[in-house]
C-alpha cells in the first residue's frame, strides 16, 4: 500500500503536465481559426461584416476595367474617370467611406471578386441568371437595349428586317451579330464600335447594330457624325453592380444609396453628363 502511494505521489505532476498540454493545444487551435495567414485576427465574415468592414476601415474596394468608355477609362490627363467611377464614388461616399479602384482586365474580374481583392465591381456589367446563380447584384442603375444604326441620308433600313442583304459591321464574337444575321445581314467583321463607326460614315458598310450607351457617348463626343438610330431591340439589357454571393447587407446599403442618388437627382446629374438623358430606364 505505500508503495502505491507513493507511486501515485510521483504520476501525478506526469499527468496533470499531460492535461496542461491538451489545454494548451486546445486554446492555439481555437486562435488558429480565427486568424489569418499572417497571424492576425481575419475580417469579419458574413454579409453584415463586410458592410462594418467597409465602414470601419472607411475604403470600398472597387473593381473595375479602366479602358471601357465612356463607363471606366483615363481622361487626357491619365485620371481614371467614367459613368461607372463616378457613380461608384458617389455611393461609397454615401456609405462613409471612399471609393479605392482596383483596376483588372474582365477576363480576371470575376476571379478577383472571387478572391476577395475587392469588394464590388462597378463595370457595367450586365445582370444574366447565370451570374445570378454565384453572385449577388444591387439594383440595376442602367439600362440599354441594342440600336440600329445607319447613316443619315439612308432610306432603305428602317427596321432590322430591312437589313436583308446589307452589309453590317460586327464584331464576331458578339450576340449582336446573332441578331444582323438573322435578319439576312451580310456580315463585315469589324474589331469594336469605332471601327463599325468609321466603316459606316465611310459608306463601306450598310449599317451595325450596337449598344445604345455606346452610340449616345459618340454623338456626345462627336455631334456632326452623320448618323441616326432608326429601330431598337425589344428586349433590354440591365447592368449593376456585382458582390459575392451572400454580401446582403452591403448590397442593401448599396441599393439604399442608389434610391437615394435617384431621388435627390445626383444620378441624373451623372447620367447627362456622359449621356445627355437618363440611362437608368
Amino acid at each position: 500500500m505505500k508503495r502505491y502511494v507513493q507511486s501515485a505521489r510521483i504520476m501525478h505532476p506526469v499527468m496533470a503536465l499531460a492535461v496542461l498540454l491538451l489545454v494548451l493545444t486546445a486554446c492555439g487551435s481555437k486562435s488558429g481559426s480565427l486568424a489569418g495567414n499572417n497571424g492576425n485576427a481575419a475580417a469579419p465574415s458574413g454579409s453584415s461584416g463586410q458592410l462594418e468592414q467597409v465602414k470601419q476601415s472607411g475604403v470600398l474596394r472597387v473593381g473595375t476595367e479602366g479602358t471601357y468608355a465612356p463607363f471606366t477609362y483615363h481622361d487626357a490627363s491619365g485620371k481614371l474617370t467614367g459613368f461607372d467611377v463616378d457613380i461608384a464614388q458617389e455611393v461609397a461616399k454615401r456609405l462613409g467611406a471612399k471609393a479605392e479602384f482596383i483596376e483588372t482586365q474582365w477576363d480576371g474580374m470575376l476571379a478577383g471578386l472571387d478572391a476577395a481583392r475587392f469588394d464590388t465591381v462597378f463595370n457595367e456589367v450586365s445582370i444574366r441568371e447565370d451570374r445570378k446563380q454565384k453572385y449577388d447584384f444591387s439594383d440595376p442603375y442602367i439600362v440599354s437595349k441594342a440600336v440600329l444604326i445607319v447613316r443619315q441620308d439612308n432610306q432603305d433600313i428602317r427596321k432590322l428586317a430591312d437589313l436583308k442583304g446589307k452589309k453590317s459591321g460586327q464584331s464576331l464574337t458578339s450576340n449582336l451579330r446573332d441578331i444582323a444575321e438573322k435578319n439576312g445581314a451580310e456580315i463585315v467583321a469589324v474589331d469594336g464600335f469605332n471601327q463599325a463607326i468609321d466603316l459606316l460614315t465611310s459608306r463601306r458598310i450598310d449599317a451595325t447594330i450596337n449598344d445604345n450607351l455606346s452610340y449616345l457617348d459618340a454623338k456626345k463626343q462627336r455631334p456632326d457624325l452623320p448618323l441616326k438610330v432608326v429601330a431598337e431591340t425589344e428586349n433590354a439589357s440591365q447592368s449593376a453592380a456585382l458582390f459575392k454571393k451572400g454580401s446582403t447587407e452591403l448590397v442593401k446599403a448599396v441599393n439604399q444609396a442608389l434610391a437615394d442618388m435617384k431621388s435627390d437627382g445626383t444620378y441624373l446629374k451623372i447620367s447627362k453628363a456622359y449621356f445627355n438623358q437618363d440611362v437608368s430606364k
